[in-house]
């Protein structure tokens, strides 16, 4: 029987992954990134613009520092 997960623990673990990826390279594609966290993660297209928006407003915060 399969496990259900708690909502919104997919994206928490696609956002460990891309952070991972992001980390060993900065010059990934964040794009290409994502559409292989939705395809790992089994994420919505909801999901994707999230993690689109989250990686840029923290590209953003991180570059005014």
């Amino acid at each position: 029987m399969a496990t259900v997960m708690p909502e919104g623990e997919a994206i928490r673990r696609a956002i460990r992954w891309i952070s991972s990826e992001l980390n060993e390279d900065p010059d990934k594609s964040l794009q290409k990134l994502v559409n292989e966290a939705v395809s790992r993660f089994d994420l919505s297209p909801k999901d994707s613009e999230f993690l689109i928006s989250f990686y840029r407003k923290e590209k953003g915060s991180s570059e005014a520092n």
